[in-house]
């Protein structure tokens, strides 16, 4: 059984909504019209084979995500799913003790270790069929020099 009582600095706040996007340059351009602001990185990150695009809007940080090969996980995702929310990101302070303590609780990693993510973040996915189909992706932030 889990342990529901709160704890300080497992999971802070959502840190972004993940969108998964066909065409990111007219992506940038409609989500500028709705947000009324345009967004403020690209950034690509080759080992995900993956463009993506971030958006403030007010506290939250949304991303979009454009795929830059046939086998990466968002070209995957777009031939089956189609455009729409690919993953919520959560924050934390200790991304490997993070990964050990949900391991411990019953869920699936995709990765086992955190590797560098786009916005200077260290990342690793928990498996959607742990998370009722939730692609659940944690994030820490990456100290600057």
């Amino acid at each position: 059984m889990c342990n529901l009582a709160p704890k300080q600095g497992i999971v802070n706040k959502i840190e972004h909504i993940g969108i998964a996007v066909k065409d990111l340059q007219a992506s940038n351009e409609l989500f500028a019209k709705l947000f009324g602001q345009p967004h403020y990185k690209t950034e690509s990150v080759a080992s995900e084979g993956v463009t993506t695009s971030f958006f403030q809007v007010g506290p939250n940080k949304i991303e979009l995500l454009e795929a830059t090969n046939e086998d990466s996980p968002i070209a995957k995702f777009l031939a089956k799913k189609g455009e729409g929310i690919h993953h919520l990101a959560f924050a934390v302070d200790n991304i490997e003790a993070e990964i050990k303590r949900l391991q411990g609780e019953g869920f699936t990693m995709i990765h086992e270790k955190p590797k560098k993510g786009a916005d200077n973040k260290l990342v690793a996915f928990l498996h959607p069929k742990s998370s009722n189909g939730v692609l659940v992706e944690l994030c820490q932030e990456i100290p600057r020099p």
